[in-house]
């Protein structure tokens, strides 16, 4: 009986979010999935291009985050993460493979941000 209710309780809340988010815009609904995204994290991969080359790949990547500027608040035209350099290419953390800060700009690099598919 009490397993009855537990159950009837989470399936009204769950309800009662499904109906608040279809009643928002496709851009609320977006960010509202990039919260819980950002909150539970993403084994994410960057993958860097030259001439249709992949030059640099980056693992372990939980988000990409658009700088804004500090006074005028205004997008960037870069991204900037943190992820372990795949030097090898081979999608795992191998010795001497460190966490590095990096920035991919909009106007110069190719690239592609995609959960990695190794792990």
């Amino acid at each position: 009986m009490v397993r009855r209710g537990v159950v009837v309780s989470l399936v009204t809340v769950l309800l009662f979010v499904l109906s608040g988010l279809s009643g928002c815009t496709q851009e609320s609904q977006n960010q509202i999935g990039r919260s819980l995204q950002n909150w539970t994290g993403t084994n994410g991969v960057v993958e860097i291009y030259s001439g249709g080359v992949i030059v640099k790949r980056f693992i372990h990547v939980d988000k990409l985050s658009t700088a804004y500027g500090t006074n005028d608040k205004q997008a960037r035209p870069y991204r900037f993460a943190y992820g372990v350099i795949d030097e090898n290419l081979n999608y795992h953390k191998d010795d001497g493979e460190k966490k590095v800060y990096f920035e991919v700009g909009e106007y110069t690099s190719e690239y592609v941000f995609y959960e990695n598919p190794k792990e």
